[in-house]
């Protein structure tokens, strides 16, 4: 009856291992051939699906509109810009030969697409009536990994990437704010995870960005994920593109261009913020199946059961409940508990004899574990309203979990001892030097996550020096 729970490695005992553990379990994604490659399984692809149209929906209700720019990328293209080009070529795969012949120019296969669609723009664009340009593309990327995870960090990653293009610096720099707010509605609404946003460090940035502002996420074992990026990328690839265009007074000028992106790495945040010793625990939101059914019978009463969980499955599903029945009769219904829970349906509903003649189902909640009895009558309102509380407590125990975890001092020995031994966020003054960020990256491992937009001054722990504001944690 425990069987699938007790092969579960418990998150409390080896986070690592569990991670892996619930993906395969779960059906999530299976290994590749090629090293950091991974198939992503129906179940796995069904959340990513979830997350996709929650926020097509959110970028088309900002005016944006969906393209698809070419894979491949002439290694020409990616040294135009010299900062972007340096700080991606330890991640890019290149082919330098087609069939039996040698390529004259390598190909490089897109680790990030902004040299390849600027390539477009500088041909698409022309006046100020042009602008803006508001493109965004659902597609893949290729980095050629050290160290990989399923979802977290991968060779292939499935994402989407926005590239836009204004007439004015102002108009840039709002784009690039707007776009970090739709993810964060994204992470707070839909995915249940309170993400903090602000700016990275230079050292940090995006190459070839003016500015980087990131999402950051604070995992259920202490380490801190990137959950999204929007970048402000002034002039610098449009200069280096030539992208030009007659603005009003029929002046040829540069246009300012942002790039900002979310990927699959957001599935492995879902799994590692909510997930817990008996497996996922899905917000109902990206959940693809919100609630199942699992009857309960024996012999002389399986027709009746099932002829009314049938009556059940059809009454919910009409309501609109994204719904599942389990009539597997080769298990029992202690084993279809522990793997619904593995899968991290938000609700099970149970159905047996004695609930057939009290007119009832009983719903158990995947992110507490409460039972509730239920009356038939209004049961699809009531579950309505019971995913939309799973979905705000699941928010408010991530929530809970990163205050907790997160705290402030300005004692060198004190911020070495809390991300050795506790994890979570620091907060501490920066003096704003390299030399100081990267004393406690190799002292702790610990990086600068971001910059708060609004920072309180300080002595920096590590250089007595004048600081403000900066949050550190461990990352993947």
């Amino acid at each position: 009856m425990t069987e699938a729970v007790e092969r579960l490695t418990k998150k409390s005992e080896d986070p690592s291992r569990w991670y892996l553990d619930l993906i395969r379990m779960a059906k999530l994604a299976d290994y590749g051939p090629v090293r950091g490659t991974f198939a992503i399984r129906p179940y796995g692809y069904a959340i990513w699906e979830r997350m996709q149209r929650d926020l097509d929906d959110r970028f088309k209700a900002t005016g944006h509109v969906n393209a698809y720019f070419p894979l491949f990328i002439p290694e020409s293209y990616l040294k135009k810009e010299a900062e972007h080009v340096e700080g991606f070529d330890p991640e890019v795969a290149w082919v330098t030969r087609a069939g039996r012949e040698d390529l004259e120019e390598r190909i490089a296969v897109r680790p990030t697409s902004e040299t390849i669609i600027c390539d477009f723009y500088s041909r698409w664009i022309h006046s100020y009536r042009d602008l803006p340009v508001l493109i965004n593309q659902w597609s893949n990327f290729v980095r050629w990994e050290k160290v990989t995870r399923p979802f977290l960090r991968t060779t292939e990653v499935l994402w989407q990437e926005g590239h836009t293009v204004h007439a004015t610096a102002e108009e840039a720099r709002e784009e690039t704010l707007r776009m970090l707010d739709v993810y964060k509605d994204c992470f707070y609404e839909t995915l249940a995870i309170p993400v903090l946003t602000g700016i990275k460090s230079p050292s940090e940035r995006f190459a070839g960005a003016v500015e980087t502002f990131t999402c950051e996420g604070l995992m259920g074992d202490g380490r801190a994920l990137q959950a999204a990026t929007s970048h402000d990328l002034g002039q610098n690839f449009a200069r280096a593109f030539d992208i030009t265009f007659l603005d009003e007074n029929q002046e040829r000028v540069y246009p300012y261009q942002t790039s900002w992106g979310f990927s699959t790495r957001a599935v492995g945040a879902v799994i590692l913020v909510h997930g817990d010793d008996r497996g996922l625990r899905l917000p109902p939101k990206i959940a693809p199946t919100e609630a199942v059914i699992v009857p309960i019978w024996r012999g002389k009463n399986k027709a009746e059961v099932r002829k009314e969980a049938d009556r059940l499955y059809s009454e919910l599903k009409d309501s609109g409940i994204r719904i599942e029945a389990d009539f597997d009769e080769e298990h029992s219904p202690g084993w279809k508990f522990n793997e619904q829970e593995i899968r991290g349906i938000p609700v099970r509903v149970e159905l047996g004899p004695r609930d057939i003649e009290k007119d009832q189902a009983v719903l158990v909640r995947r992110d507490t574990g409460e039972k509730e009895f239920a009356p038939r009558k209004g049961l699809p309102e009531r579950m309505r309203d019971l995913l939309e509380d799973i979905q705000k407590n699941m928010l408010r125990q991530a929530t809970d979990f990163r205050d907790a975890n997160t705290r402030s001092t300005e004692d060198y020995e004190e911020f070495k001892e809390i991300i050795a031994k506790k994890r979570g966020f620091v907060v501490a003054p920066w003096d704003g030097t390299e030399e100081t960020e990267q004393k406690i990256k190799e002292d702790t491992k610990a990086t600068i996550r971001l910059l708060p937009f609004e920072r309180e001054e300080g002595t920096d722990p590590v250089s007595g020096k004048p600081g403000k504001t900066a949050i550190f944690a461990r990352a993947y």
